[in-house]
């Protein structure tokens, strides 16, 4: 039982460390191509925004309450920009919503 944990822990730690070493080792230029450089630029957006998205639709009692909320949060955050109004908008969708639906 304890070997396979230690296994386990060898084979995240290198995965890991490949992962952040390889490219510094292999890529010694500056990248030049704008697609490339593009696409590099969001990945750090995207993943936050996958991690995110579920995390949303879940942490409430019901997935439509949570949709509701994200779709407030998205609105206001769109016209308005302020992330208290924006916070407050939203829980204040997820508890109405919450009401509506039992």
């Amino acid at each position: 039982m304890e070997t396979n944990f230690f296994i386990y822990l060898l084979v995240a730690a290198g995965t890991l460390y490949l992962i952040r070493m390889l490219p510094l080792s292999l890529i010694r230029k500056d990248i030049t191509n704008k697609y490339i450089r593009s696409f590099l630029f969001y990945v750090p957006y995207v993943t936050l925004a996958v991690m995110t998205f579920p995390a949303i639709l879940h942490a409430t009692g019901s997935v439509w309450s949570g949709l509701a909320g994200f779709m407030v949060g998205v609105v206001l955050a769109f016209f308005d920009g302020n992330l208290f109004r924006v916070a407050l908008g939203s829980c204040v969708a997820v508890f109405v919503a919450e009401l509506l639906i039992k």
